[in-house]
């Protein structure tokens, strides 16, 4: 028979509640006001009640009841509910058997701010808004939201490295998975959707950058998005029509160079072997075809810019 894994949180049951924690979620200012499990010896009655604020509340163990709206409603091990602010519930443990709750208590608080990731923004509305509205009965835990209980306490009791940021994670959580527990799908906001062309450009010229004093090749960066070298050659044509593949590593290779030039005392033939050019006779050609200069005329302006 396994062990009770939550058992370990009655050792230190306020642990959780000794944090300060405000999650800051879109528009959204969610702060912790209780955060622990507690047991309900059997036959313990809870009376008519209500808060101001949401209520989660979830039973890992034994059995009982509860009353909202007027609604007798079974508990048992695996379940959960949610009682938001002004909803009058009763509560009571089986008469001959314990029952144990994980309770989160939350007040959540529209604080509109200047900039949020607009996805972020959306989730966050979407969750809350079905918080508001989520019937007031009983539902199996399906998606396991009680672990993030034993999670936090486990990041805290040993303090490990960043589990203040790791318990406010958890606490959305439990607002996701309790959500999800519920939802029977409807309208949901999309997730933002990349533009293809832009991403896959945007690497492969970020990726052109950072190796361009290799032998950087089509082939080799279409290998990289895993997309055949002609789909890349599209690409670049559909995002600057005048400006392909090998002009554009050309000129990522010219401004290193340009930037060695000015700020080296390296040779000719060092800046353009470091610059991806197989030769200073190579790189003589292109640069004053491209700048209209040879490379030493070039660092000789330059330099007499920098002393005057």
């Amino acid at each position: 028979m396994s062990l009770y894994p939550y058992g370990k949180m009655l050792d230190r049951q306020d642990l959780l509640e000794r944090l300060d924690i405000t999650v800051v979620w879109g528009h959204y200012e969610i702060r912790v006001l209780r955060f622990h499990l507690t047991t309900f010896p059997a036959g313990r009655i809870v009376d008519f009640h209500n808060h101001a604020e949401y209520e989660f509340h979830l039973i890992p163990r034994g059995k009982g009841r509860v009353i909202i709206d007027d609604q007798t409603h079974a508990l048992s091990e695996g379940m959960l509910y949610l009682t938001g602010p002004g909803v009058v519930h009763y509560q009571e443990a089986d008469a001959e058997e314990d029952m144990d709750e994980l309770c989160l208590h939350v007040d959540i608080v529209h604080k509109p701010r200047e900039y949020v990731d607009p996805w972020e923004a959306a989730e966050s509305e979407e969750t809350i808004e079905k918080l508001r509205t989520l019937p007031h009965i009983p539902v199996q835990d399906y998606h396991r939201a009680m672990t993030c209980f034993l999670e936090a306490y486990e990041a805290c009791d040993h303090k490990m490295v960043g589990y203040y940021t790791s318990i406010k994670q958890l606490v959305v959580s439990i607002l996701l998975k309790t959500v999800r527990a519920y939802d029977t799908g409807g309208i949901r906001a999309e997730a933002p959707v990349r533009d293809m062309t832009a991403y896959r450009y945007d690497f492969a010229v970020q990726y052109m950058e950072a190796n361009h004093a290799s032998a950087v090749t089509l082939e080799h960066v279409a290998e990289k998005l895993h997309i055949s070298s002609r789909q890349l050659q599209r690409i670049f044509y559909q995002v600057q029509p005048d400006m392909p593949f090998s002009r554009v590593l050309e000129d990522i290779r010219l401004r290193a160079v340009c930037n060695n030039l000015q700020d080296s005392n390296a040779s000719i033939e060092q800046i353009a072997l470091a610059s991806g050019f197989n030769n200073a006779n190579y790189l003589h050609a292109v640069f004053r075809k491209r700048i209209g200069m040879t490379p030493s005329a070039f660092r000789k302006m330059k330099q007499s810019i920098f002393i005057n």
